[in-house]
C-alpha cells in the first residue's frame, strides 16, 4: 500500500453506474450475454480518449447491464466496498433514478435498491460513511427534474439522513439552465443541498450566471470558469465570494477530452487561488480510475508535498453534505491516522 491508498479520503463526486469496476461488470456481463457487450464497451482505458459524446454512449451500454433492482443493489454494494477499499472513508454517491418496465423496476425501488445497498455494507461494518443524491439528468426536462426533487424530498425525510441532496448532471449540450432553476430552487427550499454541474463545455456563461444565482453547494467540473479559458473574472469572483467548493476529476476531464492534459487541469487555477478544491473520481469504472490514483495524479503533475495532499483531502470533509457532528468525527478520524501515515510514509 503506498502512501496515496493509506490516506484516509473523501469522495464527493461519483456517479453509480459509471463506477462500476471490471470485476462488476463482468458479472453483468456474464448474467446477459444475449446484449453481446464487450468490456471495452464500458470504460475508457490507459491512453485512450472519447468525445464527451462518446462518452454518454458508454453510459447507455451499462445502463442495459443494469436493468433490474438486483443489478442496482449488487452495484451498489460492490462500488461502496471498493471505495473503502481504496481508502475512502466518506463518501457520496449519485445516480438518476431509473424506472425499467421489462423488470418492473420503478425510479422509487431503484433508490431503495440503492439504499439497501448502504445499509447492508453498515451492517457489515464496511469501513466508510455513505449518503446519496439524487441526480437530475438534464435530458430529462424540467417536469421530471421535479419529479426527481419531489422523491428527493420523500427521501429525505424518511432515511435518517441517507439523502442528502439533489445533483444535476447529464448532457451539458442539451436543456438551459433556465428549466432547472425552479426544481433546484425546490430542492433547496425543503433543506436538500444542491450538487451543480457547470461550465463542462465551453461558452455557457450565461447559464453559469444563472445557476450561481441560486447559488449551489457545489460545483461539478467548472472546467471553463475562468477568463483564461472563455468563462470570466466576474464568475470566478462569484464563486470565490460564496466560497462555493468544485468538484474536480482530473482523469475523466481528460479522457472526456474537456482538458488536453493533467497539466492544463484548471486544478492549478483554484489551487493556486487558494479556493476549495475536492479531488474526485466521477466515475472510476468507466474512466479506470480510483481516487488514490487521482491524488497521485494531482501530486506529481502540480508538485505538490505529501503536507499538501493531506491537507487537500483533510480540507475536503468542509464540503461534505452531512452535518457539523459527522464533520467533526471524521476531522478527528484524519487527526487520529496522520501520524502513523506520516511516520510511514516519510513527507
Amino acid at each position: 500500500m503506498n502512501f496515496h491508498q493509506a490516506l484516509p479520503k473523501v469522495e464527493l463526486h461519483a456517479h453509480l453506474n459509471t463506477s462500476i469496476s471490471i470485476t462488476t461488470m463482468e458479472k453483468l456481463i456474464l448474467q446477459k450475454p444475449h446484449l453481446n457487450i464487450q468490456h471495452n464497451m464500458t470504460a475508457i482505458r490507459k491512453g485512450q480518449k472519447r468525445t464527451m459524446d462518446e462518452c454518454f454512449e458508454i453510459f447507455k451500454v451499462i445502463h442495459q447491464l443494469t436493468a433490474s433492482v438486483e443489478d442496482i443493489f449488487m452495484v451498489a454494494k460492490d462500488v461502496i466496498k471498493e471505495f473503502a477499499a481504496d481508502g475512502v472513508k466518506y463518501l457520496e454517491l449519485r445516480s438518476t433514478p431509473r424506472a425499467e418496465s421489462t423488470t418492473g423496476m420503478t425510479k422509487r425501488s431503484y433508490v431503495q435498491a440503492i439504499l439497501e445497498a448502504i445499509k447492508q455494507c453498515k451492517q457489515e461494518c464496511v469501513d466508510i460513511n455513505v449518503k446519496f443524491l439524487l441526480s437530475i439528468d438534464r435530458r430529462g426536462g424540467p417536469v421530471v427534474a421535479m419529479e426527481t426533487v419531489k422523491l428527493a424530498e420523500e427521501f429525505f425525510a424518511s432515511t435518517d439522513g441517507l439523502v442528502v441532496g439533489v445533483d444535476l448532471s447529464g448532457d451539458p449540450a442539451v436543456e438551459h439552465a433556465k428549466s432547472y432553476i425552479a426544481p433546484l430552487q425546490a430542492a433547496r427550499n425543503v433543506g436538500l443541498k444542491l450538487a451543480v454541474h457547470m461550465a463542462e463545455i465551453p461558452h455557457q456563461n450565461e447559464e453559469v450566471e444563472l445557476f450561481l444565482g441560486l447559488p449551489p453547494d457545489r460545483i461539478g467540473h467548472g472546467t471553463f470558469l475562468h477568463p483564461e479559458v472563455g468563462g470570466s473574472e466576474y464568475l470566478v469572483d462569484i464563486i470565490i465570494k460564496n466560497q462555493i467548493p468544485i468538484e474536480l476529476c482530473l482523469t475523466s476531464n481528460l479522457k472526456g477530452q474537456t482538458v488536453s492534459s493533467y497539466d492544463q487541469h484548471h486544478f492549478k487555477y483554484w489551487y493556486n487561488r487558494g479556493h476549495s478544491c475536492v479531488i474526485c473520481t466521477d466515475g472510476k469504472g468507466v474512466f479506470a480510475s480510483n481516487l488514490s490514483q487521482e491524488y497521485q495524479i494531482a501530486e506529481t503533475t502540480f508538485n505538490l508535498s505529501k503536507a499538501q495532499i493531506w491537507d487537500l483531502s483533510y480540507q475536503s470533509i468542509n464540503h461534505i453534505f452531512a452535518p457539523v457532528s459527522v464533520k467533526s468525527d471524521l476531522k478527528r478520524r484524519w487527526n487520529d491516522l496522520k501520524p502513523g501515515l506520516f511516520n510511514q510514509y516519510e513527507p
